[in-house]
């Protein structure tokens, strides 16, 4: 059972769904190559680097490829030999990587740690949540898994048109809850979002807003203030994700929702959220990226410390909107998960197949995490493997 070739390469994305529009982002994708045989064909477990970030192809390539690459049978396989063992292969890539320091390590380490996943569960012939759970000798959720519609990303002009255009996309496809993006222009021209979005939705208990760690005390304070009378589903990432200080004078004049942990990527950095960030366990919600926390391994031992102090797992809701953070809430039975149905393309959103119907939907049910059910993020992960035909 080894890891027998490994290929990846950086591709563009887009905020929006009309990809005309600036962005200027890009995720990394990895196709892991194994020598296990499935109906005539090697078993191939594919991962990106969730969204949000850029890839981390460079790190890839220099160390954690080569040693996965290298790695004895016994670093990488099941006791039995009979499957990958994506806790033994993290491990094996963490070799010699001293604590801290994070960077984009982590980022690099969770790509690779998603096609392990992948390359796993289709070896054991099972979708990945209930793939996860088994391992983990626990109940995968049985029903449906709760999910919002994220978005909302500022246009460069008839911004409040094409927004609600966007969020009236999101309710026809069957969400009930959206997240926009807020701080990049005057409170007064946020409020003016906001209020376009909320005619259109019951009421702001539908609405979350992301700030995306732009603000700073000042204008944090003013921002809290401005958006206490409406009631919002959450206020996420605020400020400057280390500045725990700051967030929790946040957390003291804000009574309502706030949601953090998006841009923090370990154990330790929940911890000190926890300690020091005002983090209230009976209304936040946590929203670290299982890829970018290193991937499940790293997840896990984050849930592990929020339940320390005294965070339930239904407090947590993972950023990135893709089907893997799909899979993972519904095998670690949490809150629920982002989804970027038209943001991010073509790695947001769900399968072809797949409906969201009242805010919630179930993962893929075929082996691995299903991304051969979705046609256009399916063709960017073959032509890794085509190019090279």
């Amino acid at each position: 059972m080894r890891i027998v070739d490994l290929r990846q390469r950086t591709i563009p994305i887009s905020r929006y769904a009309d990809t005309t529009l600036p962005s200027e982002l890009d995720t990394g994708i990895v196709a892991l190559i194994t020598d296990v045989v499935r109906n005539g064909a090697p078993v191939i477990g594919f991962g990106f680097a969730s969204l949000g970030r850029y890839s981390a192809e460079g790190l890839i390539q220099a160390r954690f490829a080569a040693r996965l690459l290298n790695a004895a049978e016994s670093d990488v396989a099941t006791a039995d030999g009979t499957n990958i063992d994506p806790m033994r292969a993290w491990d094996c890539m963490m070799r010699n990587e001293k604590p801290g320091g994070h960077g984009e390590r982590c980022v690099a380490v969770g790509t690779l740690d998603m096609a392990l996943w992948d390359a796993a569960a289709k070896i054991a012939g099972k979708p990945l949540y209930l793939f996860l759970a088994e391992r983990r000798k626990a109940a995968a959720t049985t029903g449906r898994v709760p999910i919002y519609a994220s978005g909302g990303y500022y246009y460069p002009s008839r911004d409040i048109e094409r927004l609600t255009d966007e969020v009236r996309r999101f309710l026809d496809a069957g969400y009930t809850h959206v997240k926009i993006k807020i701080g990049g222009r005057s409170i007064d021209e946020d409020l003016k979002r906001i209020d376009a979005v909320l005619a259109l939705l019951p009421n702001g208990r539908h609405l979350a807003v992301d700030a995306m760690n732009r603000y700073g005390a000042e204008t944090a304070e003013n921002a809290a203030r401005a958006l206490s009378r409406h009631g919002l589903r959450w206020f996420e990432d605020i400020c400057e994700p280390l500045d725990f200080a700051l967030q929790a004078r946040i957390s003291s004049i804000y009574d309502p929702s706030i949601a953090a942990g998006e841009p923090l990527f370990s154990a330790e950095d929940a911890r000190n959220l926890l300690r020091y960030g005002g983090i209230r366990p009976d209304r936040d919600v946590l929203v670290f990226d299982p890829v970018h926390c290193y991937g499940v391994a790293g997840y896990l031992r984050i849930l592990a410390a929020l339940r320390e102090g005294g965070i339930s797992p239904l407090s947590c809701q993972p950023h990135g909107g893709h089907l893997f953070c799909l899979h993972l809430a519904a095998a670690l039975r949490l809150g629920g998960c982002e989804s970027n149905p038209l943001s991010f393309q073509p790695f947001g959103g769900l399968t072809d197949a797949l409906t969201v119907e009242v805010g919630t939907t179930k993962p893929p049910e075929m082996p691995g995490i299903g991304f051969e059910a979705k046609a256009s993020l399916y063709h960017v992960f073959r032509s890794l493997l085509d190019e090279c035909q």
